[in-house]
């Protein structure tokens, strides 16, 4: 383990410079004083490490120093060929490269972890898209990724939802997010950070303004407020339902997990016919409808009264529809208007 910490202390100052004790520390998860130590066994081991006092002292390696060490374990090794993303490197333009640091890769690794990562290749593929559904269209994918790597400003014409459909946003690309095969903008509009659906940016110009990037800016942080968010959003009201049993299996596979999670929370013990009753959040009336229908028989819905009502009254027109032969002529109801 402190071998490990070892490799981990001198590849963190080759590939980031000057770091503090308590930098080190803190991306180690180890104590200070432990810091120290591994410092004082690095110099001891002649390694060209020094540090400097004050506020902006630290710990670097000597210029020009760089080791030929990697510190790849088995696991690791593994991990990064299994960690790859083949379809959006390829839509960012960076198929081919992604797949010669690979060969460079399993060429420098020992024959015993070349092997064990061969084989993660072989066994693991790992396909972004959800299913039923495609990637989206990246017209403006790669000009929204050299702004947000080069850190300049960008005028775009964007299509949203609400009225009016059609804006025109000046935007400080700040970092973009893959999620289920659509890729996402995070980036400023005037004093707020939003998210922008890349395939809904109907026109791009780059702006030869440079902006400066927010020190301390989490992608990952704003992108889990942004999805907690976006969940809450969408819980308009609650629903309760019974599930039959075959209902509460297939239930993870056809509603959001918000939706899951909130029906295994509130779920009573099975009743005499083995249904279990469930309140889950639902987005409106209408949306409700169309999500419930999914499950056809499986699920009963006991509240609120509209959303019964509404598929009720689509369960008879289904009724109604499919009550009669296809050849049966016009419908009764409406009699024969021809001629």
């Amino acid at each position: 383990m402190r071998a490990s910490r070892l490799v981990s202390i001198l590849l963190l100052l080759q590939t980031r410079g000057r770091m503090t004790a308590q930098e080190l520390a803190e991306r180690l998860e180890v104590s200070v004083r432990t810091i120290y130590r591994d410092v004082e066994s690095l110099h001891g081991a002649g390694i060209p490490l020094y540090g400097d006092a004050g506020p902006k002292g630290g710990y670097q390696l000597l210029d020009g120093y760089r080791t030929r060490l990697t510190g790849l374990t088995a696991d690791e090794a593994e991990s990064l060929f299994l960690a790859g993303l083949p379809g959006p490197a390829a839509e960012l333009g960076l198929g081919t490269v992604v797949a010669a640091a690979q060969l460079k890769l399993m060429a420098a690794l020992p024959v015993e972890l070349r092997d064990r990562a061969g084989r993660i290749q072989e066994r693991f593929l790992l396909d972004a898209p959800t299913w039923y559904r495609d990637s989206d269209p990246t017209t403006y994918l790669a000009a929204v990724a050299d702004a947000v790597w080069n850190e300049r400003r960008i005028q775009i014409r964007y299509r949203r939802w609400k009225e009016p459909q059609e804006v025109e946003r000046r935007l400080e690309p700040y970092g973009l997010v893959v999620k289920a095969g659509r890729w996402y903008l995070v980036a400023r509009a005037g004093r707020d950070v939003r998210t922008y659906r890349v395939s809904q940016i109907l026109d791009l110009q780059p702006l030869a303004e440079r902006f400066v990037r927010p020190e301390g800016f989490d992608l990952g942080a704003y992108w889990a407020g942004h999805l907690a968010e976006f969940e809450a959003r969408l819980r308009w009201g609650e629903a309760v339902v019974r599930l039959s049993p075959r209902g509460v299996e297939r239930l993870a596979d056809l509603m959001t997990p918000g939706v899951v999670a909130a029906a295994r929370q509130s779920a009573q013990p099975p009743d005499e016919e083995g249904w279990t009753r469930v309140t889950v959040p639902i987005e409106s009336i209408e949306h409700a409808v169309g999500e419930f229908l999914r499950l056809g028989t499986d699920v009963e819905v006991l509240g609120p009264a509209a959303l019964r009502e509404r598929l009720a009254a689509t369960a008879d027109e289904l009724s109604r529809r499919y009550g009669r032969s296809p050849q049966a002529g016009p419908s009764p109801i409406y009699g024969d208007i021809s001629g």
